[in-house]
C-alpha cells in the first residue's frame, strides 16, 4: 500500500497521521491511503470524486486513458 501525506485539497503536509482523516483508494499493494488535514477537506475530496464519475466509471476511465474497454 502506498501512502500520501499531502492533503490533495489544501496542498499542505499532514503532520498528525494518528488523528488525521483519510480515504483508502484501491486495495492491497496497489492501494493508496490519502490523509487529509480536516474532515471538511476529506469531504470535499469525496464530493469531487462523485461528481466526476457521475455513476459512469468505465466512461470516465476510458476518457482519461484514451483506451476503450467493454464490460
Amino acid at each position: 500500500m502506498r501512502t500520501e501525506t499531502t492533503d490533495p485539497i489544501t496542498g499542505n503536509d499532514v503532520k498528525d497521521l494518528d488523528h488525521a482523516p483519510f480515504v483508502m483508494e484501491g486495495r492491497g499493494r496497489d492501494g493508496l491511503k490519502i490523509y487529509f488535514e480536516s474532515e471538511q477537506s476529506r469531504q470535499v475530496y469525496l464530493d469531487v470524486e462523485l461528481e466526476r464519475l457521475d455513476g459512469h466509471s468505465v466512461q470516465a476511465f476510458n476518457a482519461t486513458t484514451g483506451t476503450s474497454m467493454e464490460m
